[in-house]
C-alpha cells in the first residue's frame, strides 16, 4: 500500500538548465538520472529523491512545495547562505520570521526558493 511506499516530489522549472545550475551549485546536489530529456532526478537521504521537470507552470504555486529535515537549521543555513540561497522573510498570521527562521512548538523552519519560484523549506522539529 502506499503507506509502504518510497515518495517522491515532483517540482516544476521554466528552464531546466537553469534550475540544474541552482540545484548543483546553490544545494551541491547533482542529478542522478534524467527520467525524461528536459528533466532531472535527484537523491537524497533515506530513500527520498525529487524530480524537476521542465514546464510553462513553473512558480505559480504560493505554497511550500518541498523540504528538507536537519537536525542544524542554523549549519545548514549557513552553508546554503554560503552558496548564494537567500532566506525569505515572512510576517503574517500565523507565520513570523526573523533572521529568515519561523520557530513554534513544532519546531523551527526556514524557507528559501529556488531558481524557478519554487518555495522550499528547511525544517527542525523541537
Amino acid at each position: 500500500m502506499l503507506k509502504d511506499s518510497t515518495i517522491m516530489a515532483v517540482l516544476p522549472a521554466k528552464d531546466i538548465s537553469r534550475a540544474k545550475e541552482f540545484y548543483r551549485d546553490k544545494l551541491g546536489l547533482e542529478s542522478t538520472e534524467a527520467v525524461e530529456e528536459d528533466s532531472a532526478l535527484y537523491r537524497c537521504g533515506n530513500g527520498t529523491s525529487f524530480l524537476v521537470y521542465q514546464t510553462d507552470n513553473a512558480g505559480s504555486a504560493k505554497n511550500t512545495q518541498m523540504g528538507w529535515e536537519t537536525d542544524n537549521l542554523e549549519r545548514e543555513m549557513e552553508d546554503l547562505r554560503g552558496r548564494g540561497v537567500v532566506f525569505e522573510d515572512y510576517d503574517m498570521p500565523g507565520l513570523k520570521t526573523e533572521n529568515g527562521v519561523a520557530t513554534n512548538d513544532w519546531g523551527k523552519s526556514a524557507w528559501f526558493l529556488d531558481s524557478e519560484g519554487n518555495i522550499l523549506v528547511l525544517t527542525q522539529r523541537g
